[in-house]
């Protein structure tokens, strides 16, 4: 096993910045010693505080304020590892698309996802929608008519009220048939931010 010096600040005693190198230095041990399954941060946005998680094969889950963020990390750790960490830099790709992406700079994310925590017709659903355009809604319907299951509205709405990776993939793009918005995970003030930013409600 690796194992990593503590930085010299950490012998001067608590202190945040302390404890965020303490933090940052067995992020990096983990990660060296392969131990490190999800790797996890806050970023600050206009929908509110994003908890991002991020496997080694993507990113993973995207979490609001309103989710609760210690109860998904109990449930990452849970359904994909207990060897969950603080480790910004594994995010870092995420964060600056998402950054570039509030501040109308990005339409369409570029980073790997890791879709383990979707399955079967939920996944499909989740699937399809990275393929709505920027500043384009489409309705419950018409992605089960999408996906040669018309019958599925329903499903397709569960689908997205379990998107565990919003705004990424954007379950904000899908409205009820009639224009309202239906629901949303982050809440209605959320959705409603996301679809104007991309010009897509007044």
């Amino acid at each position: 096993m690796t194992t990593t010096a503590l930085p010299p600040a950490l012998a001067e005693g608590p202190s945040s910045a302390r404890l965020g190198a303490l933090t940052d230095a067995l992020a990096a041990s983990a990660a060296a010693d392969d131990l490190l399954d999800v790797a996890v941060r806050t970023v600050a946005s206009p929908v509110g505080d994003l908890l991002l998680a991020a496997t080694p094969v993507g990113l993973v889950r995207v979490a609001f304020t309103a989710e609760d963020h210690d109860a998904v990390l109990d449930d990452l750790a849970r359904r994909v590892s207990p060897r969950v960490l603080r480790a910004p830099t594994r995010l870092d790709a995420v964060a600056r698309e998402l950054d570039e992406y509030f501040e109308g700079r990005r339409e369409r994310f570029d980073v790997t996802l890791d879709r383990r925590l979707s399955a079967g017709f939920r996944l499909a659903v989740l699937t399809h929608l990275t393929d709505v355009p920027f500043g384009r809604t489409e309705s419950y319907a018409e992605v089960a008519a999408a996906l040669d299951n018309p019958k599925a509205v329903r499903a397709v709405g569960s689908a997205c009220a379990t998107n565990p990776i919003p705004v990424v993939v954007p379950c904000h793009r899908v409205l009820r048939s009639d224009g309202s918005l239906g629901g949303y995970l982050g809440g209605l003030d959320a959705k409603t931010t996301l679809l104007r930013l991309e010009g897509a409600v007044a």
